[in-house]
């Protein structure tokens, strides 16, 4: 499904709950999930405990495990505005 061009896409993990709830699905330990972003593994344990993910964790959980789509349409996203979200970008050659 197409994304809107001034709207960015879902993130995929918001929450800890919701990467805990992942990250026992996949079967990995706190240290292997958490790593894959580099976090340590007492940073995920907060995280997963209910401390806030700060939004660059939460970027970066969505490149890492979202389904391949999703994350490509975000990084299509990122890089196709300019940091204040009102000019395109040139495309690259």
């Amino acid at each position: 499904m197409p994304t809107q061009p001034n709207k960015a896409p879902k993130l995929f993990l918001t929450t800890g709950q919701a990467a805990l709830t992942l990250r026992q699905q996949l079967a990995l330990s706190q240290t292997a999930f958490w790593n894959r972003i580099k976090v340590t593994q007492s940073g995920g344990s907060r995280y997963e405990s209910g401390r806030d993910l700060p939004q660059p964790v939460r970027l970066l959980l969505h490149f890492a495990y979202a389904p391949e789509a999703q994350a490509l349409a975000l990084l299509h996203r990122l890089r196709s505005t300019t940091l204040d979200d009102k000019t395109p970008r040139p495309s690259r050659s």
